[in-house]
């Protein structure tokens, strides 16, 4: 079974695609350097760009890629020229798809993409819409200090672990994946890179320190880098539970004969493994490692526990 193109990835794509219509011949190296990805992810990228047609699926209705050699240009298809006819829900939904295709890193916020939504605005008649990503408390301050390499002391609430740590960071690149704002740094406490949600920051405090700067470890779009140390598990899913693998870095990702989906994937911590396992629901096992096979019921017997205690305490409780 063929692992489902993960929502960033289609995101960049989508991006990465008006960009290089608008800038054709440029060199593969400067691409995948402005949308954070490396050449040889640029060239997966431009081979799922190859197969996007309609029918009839003749030659014209096909995106054209060149992409031999060291640079790439993409010609749109026939069917790109021909007016679309929406109604205004329609337009609407594409305008809102639109703004947030601007904001992954890469876009350009004065190329074709931009300058269609704006025709779209006007067309739709909506000149106060505004179509906006929230921005977390601490998003400016996180991004000013990546572009002047200043170091940071932050508060951070990490929620796999549900503890409040103060650390050093060395942010390097800001970015918005899978509908959150990021943070790539060094952080200081761990001794490695490190992937910050920026909403999860409690507090920032300038330290007035500078560091060097450097290539992240973690591109923009890819939230979490499995490291060796990181424990794998085997889960054994039902067919609903597809965006698992759309949604994580899988590993492998197989169809059983019962229809069910048997994955593979690297698990920073057991307490974000155990919120997995719950959000799919009571069909959701644990294959492998055996020392895992229970954290699913085990955290359901705690939080039934903490319900009950608190319907004791409130049954207690003076009236």
């Amino acid at each position: 079974m063929s692992r489902p193109l993960a929502e960033h990835e289609l995101s960049r794509i989508l991006a990465l695609v008006p960009w290089i219509v608008a800038h054709p011949g440029r060199p593969k190296a400067e691409v995948a350097d402005r949308f954070g990805i490396s050449v040889a992810q640029l060239e997966s990228d431009l081979d799922l760009v190859l197969m996007i047609g309609v029918p009839p699926y003749s030659p014209a209705e096909y995106i054209d890629v060149d992409a031999e050699g060291d640079t790439v240009t993409i010609r749109l298809a026939d069917y790109f020229r021909r007016p679309l006819r929406l109604d205004p829900a329609e337009g609407l939904a594409l305008l809102a798809t639109g703004r947030a295709l601007l904001a992954v890193p890469g876009s350009d916020p004065r190329g074709p993409l931009a300058t269609a939504l704006e025709k779209l605005e006007a067309a739709l008649e909506l000149p106060d819409l505004v179509v906006a990503i929230d921005a977390p408390e601490h998003l400016d301050v996180v991004r000013a200090a990546a572009d002047h390499d200043e170091r940071l002391e932050i508060d951070y609430w990490s929620a796999g672990r549900d503890e409040l740590t103060t650390r050093r960071i060395d942010p390097t690149a800001v970015f918005f994946a899978l509908g959150e704002w990021y943070v790539d740094a060094w952080c200081h406490r761990a001794g490695g890179e490190r992937l910050f949600r920026v909403d999860r920051i409690r507090a920032v405090r300038p330290t007035g320190e500078r560091f060097e700067a450097s290539v992240g470890a973690i591109g923009p779009g890819e939230v979490y880098r499995p490291r060796a140390e990181d424990p794998r598990v085997t889960l054994s899913l039902p067919a609903s539970a597809a965006w698992v693998a759309e949604s994580y870095p899988a590993e492998t990702v197989e169809e059983t004969p019962d229809g069910r989906l048997r994955i593979r994937l690297a698990v920073s911590e057991p307490a974000w493994l155990a919120r997995l396992l719950l959000r799919v629901g009571p069909d959701a096992r644990v294959e492998e490692p055996a020392d895992l096979r229970t954290v699913s019921a085990d955290t359901a017997a705690r939080i039934a526990e903490r319900y009950r205690s608190a319907r004791a305490g409130a049954a207690e409780a003076p009236s």
